[in-house]
């Protein structure tokens, strides 16, 4: 069974820096696209960063040169570096799996979502 546990949420002031980890289990993402999502309450989920199983990174325009999605192989985690953080970043951030798709993992309509960690970054 497949489990994504996202963690390292938080309340940062603008211009601050988190690191989002994804601890996953039952799952070899090393073949698989993972990817970061953000969701807002009352507005759809948004994918923010995507990585292929070849180690191609892909970023939402919103987030391109201040978010860097990683990996670490061996401990099986994903990561999120989220630096520069604005206001319009607040939002619940989620990890996602799939178990078919390696490429363009930006654009994958994912098998699964971990529960969520809240950033909340004020002005």
């Amino acid at each position: 069974q497949v489990q994504l546990v996202e963690s390292g949420g938080g309340s940062v002031q603008a211009g601050g820096s988190l690191r989002l980890s994804c601890t996953t289990s039952g799952y070899d993402y090393r073949n698989y696209c993972m990817g970061w999502f953000r969701q807002v309450p009352g507005k759809e989920r948004e994918g923010v960063a995507g990585l292929d199983s070849d180690g191609t990174t892909s970023y939402a325009d919103s987030v391109k040169g201040r978010f860097t999605i990683s990996r670490d192989k061996a401990m099986n985690i994903l990561y999120l570096q989220m630096n520069s953080l604005k206001p319009e970043d607040t939002a619940m951030y989620y990890c996602a799996a799939d178990s078919s798709a390696w490429r363009r993992c930006l654009e994958v309509s994912y098998d699964y979502y971990g529960q969520g960690t809240q950033v909340t970054v004020s002005s």
